[in-house]
């Protein structure tokens, strides 16, 4: 896997975490993303967000927004590598 700070995705294990927010849902299950998150983070209408959910014990424990674009390019560092592996067998 490419290990050089130019294919690494801004989701890597190595940054720092932070709660940005605290957000409520409404009765019919809707969020807002504060707006100054949005602007930092490049989120505008109609941009397509990937709803990541992580288990523990059959319950939903963390869930994580990532960009779909950010979520390709992280899946083609990931799989890349490994299909050129593949096809050089």
């Amino acid at each position: 896997m490419a290990t050089s700070s130019s294919t690494e995705t801004c989701c890597s294990t190595t940054g720092g975490f932070s709660v940005e927010a605290v957000i409520s849902v409404d009765e019919r299950g809707q969020m807002v993303l504060p707006k100054d998150l949005r602007v930092r983070a490049g989120i505008k209408a109609g941009d397509k967000l990937a709803l990541i959910s992580w288990e523990k014990d059959g319950q939903v424990c963390c869930m994580s927004l990532v960009k779909t674009d950010a979520l390709a390019d992280m899946l083609k560092d990931f799989l890349g590598p490994m299909m050129q592996d593949m096809s050089a067998r």
